[in-house]
Formats: structure tokens, C-alpha cells, sequence
């Protein structure tokens, strides 16, 4: 016989993993992307995944370097030197330079892109600098001052470079 009383309580449910993102956050980033400065989702160490973010409203300057992708809605002046992807929502403006693996340009960019596997320029993208490119998107609507090499990598081009003389073509 027992002296208590035997109730069955609800487990609490478990707590989202590490790695997961926040429901509540991501979705108030996407209501009111000014409500949130930066955000970078959790990911584990040593992972070069997971991506911050700098939200529309915001002005920073300085450089930002690292794994992982960076997606850029407000201005932002510096250089960017990433492992991941990197992105330039619309309205958004960098001025500096880029070397990230891949590139989307949706907004305004004052500066080169270096080294990148792929440049994706999208509807109203402007780009007023170099491109130096795996390979290159443009779509209609966009806008580019400045020169663009895609296609090469840079074993090709040095043995182009060395079979040159003169300067004539």
C-alpha cells in the first residue's frame, strides 16, 4: 500500500538542440529585420556553419573576417574575408573589399570581389569595382562598372602570362 498519491505529470519537452535556430527569433528577424542588430546562429565548434547577419539600419565599420556566411542588409564599410558565403541583401551597401567563396550582390558594392567560386549579381545589384571570379550570373536589371575576369584559375593564368612579349595582343 502506499502512503502517496501516484500522478502522472507531463514531461517537459526537450529543449532544441544546439544547432538549432530559434523559431521565435527568425521570425522577428523577418517581420522587423531592424529589431535584431546581429545574429549569428549557433553552430558547433570547430563547424564553419551557421550565418550572421547585420540588419538593415545599421551603419559598421571595420573588417570582418572568419568561417561561415555573412549576409549584410544595412551599409557597412571594411573588408570581408570569409570561408562561406556572402550576401548583399537589396538596399543594403558595402564599400571595401570581398573575398568569400560565394558572392550574391543584390545590393550596392564599391569595391572588389576576389577569388570567389562563383558571383551571383542579381535584379538591381550594382558593382563598382573588380570581379575576379570562377564564375559570374548576371541578371537583367543589374549594373557593373569595372573590369571581370571568370573562368581562369590562376595556374592558367600564369602560364598565359609567362607566354606573352611585347605589347602587341
Amino acid at each position: 500500500m502506499a502512503l502517496w498519491k501516484e500522478t502522472n505529470t507531463p514531461t517537459p519537452p526537450a529543449s532544441p538542440s544546439p544547432t538549432a535556430s530559434p523559431p521565435a527569433l527568425a521570425e522577428r528577424s523577418a517581420q522587423d529585420p531592424a529589431s535584431i542588430a546581429a545574429v549569428r546562429k549557433p553552430h558547433a565548434r570547430g563547424d564553419s556553419g551557421g550565418e550572421s547577419v547585420i540588419a538593415a539600419g545599421l551603419n559598421i565599420e571595420g573588417k570582418i573576417e572568419g568561417a561561415g556566411s555573412v549576409r549584410i542588409a544595412g551599409r557597412f564599410k571594411g573588408d570581408v574575408r570569409i570561408d562561406g558565403n556572402f550576401t548583399i541583401e537589396s538596399g543594403a551597401h558595402l564599400t571595401g573589399q570581398v573575398i568569400a567563396a560565394v558572392v550574391h550582390v543584390a545590393g550596392e558594392l564599391q569595391g572588389n570581389i576576389e577569388s570567389a567560386k562563383r558571383v551571383d549579381v542579381m535584379e538591381g545589384g550594382v558593382i563598382v569595382g573588380d570581379v575576379k571570379a570562377g564564375s559570374i550570373t548576371v541578371a537583367a536589371g543589374s549594373r557593373m562598372r569595372g573590369n571581370v575576369q571568370f573562368g581562369w584559375d590562376d595556374e592558367k593564368v600564369a602560364r598565359l602570362d609567362t607566354g606573352r612579349t611585347g605589347d602587341g595582343p
